[in-house]
């Protein structure tokens, strides 16, 4: 029993030796930095905005109206299919505005997940084809490097910070990251729609 104990005790040691070498945590601390200000600036213009110019619950309220939630849910996992191209934020404050927020903000986040496993199998499938891989490769050349050095850690950082998560599945995909793996440490996208979701219903 001891010597098991000492054994785990011994392993992490060496994992976080690991990271501390590689500079994941150094890593995850700039991400931070750089993700806090991302966030708190756009909950910020987003406020600023729906006091004085836009008024966003009219705006988000017109666009519920307008177009069919399965059109709307259709371009987001598009989005979140292929490189996150619009912010996720965007369509939780959407989700705000329908007849059931907390049921389409669970439609997203799942969705989102869904489409994070998309570009998990784009990546380990379509970029076999040497011209595709070779474009892909220069625009996630860091991400590739990233997800072979950390691996798990790196997919988590994916799914909860503003990374794109499309972008970081993709790497695993292109390196075989082991997709048991990629779907348990995927699920911590839904906590970062929840916690987003607090912040901006509370505002739009």
């Amino acid at each position: 029993m001891r010597e098991n104990k000492k054994n785990k005790e011994s392993g992490i040691k060496r994992m976080h030796k690991y990271y501390s070498l590689t500079g994941f945590y150094t890593f995850i601390g700039k991400s931070l930095k750089a993700s806090f200000p991302i966030i708190i600036g756009f909950v910020a213009v987003l406020f600023l905005l729906d006091r004085y110019v836009i008024d966003f619950s009219e705006l988000f309220t017109h666009i519920t109206n307008t177009y069919a939630p399965l059109h709307i849910l259709l371009v987001f996992f598009i989005s979140e299919s292929l490189l996150g191209l619009i912010p996720p934020e965007i369509f939780i404050a959407w989700a705000d505005k329908t007849v059931n927020p907390i049921v389409f903000l669970s439609l997203l986040a799942t969705l989102s997940y869904l489409g994070g496993i998309v570009s998990y199998f784009i990546g380990k499938w379509f970029l076999k084809i040497p011209s595709v891989y070779d474009y892909m490769e220069v625009k996630m050349k860091k991400h590739l490097r990233n997800v072979k050095r950390w691996g798990g850690f790196m997919i988590v950082v994916g799914a909860l910070l503003p990374i794109p998560f499309s972008m970081t599945s993709m790497a695993a995909g292109t390196i075989n990251y082991s997709f048991r793996n990629y779907l348990l440490f995927g699920t911590l996208r839904f906590v970062r729609f929840y916690l987003y979701a607090i912040a901006i219903f509370n505002i739009v």
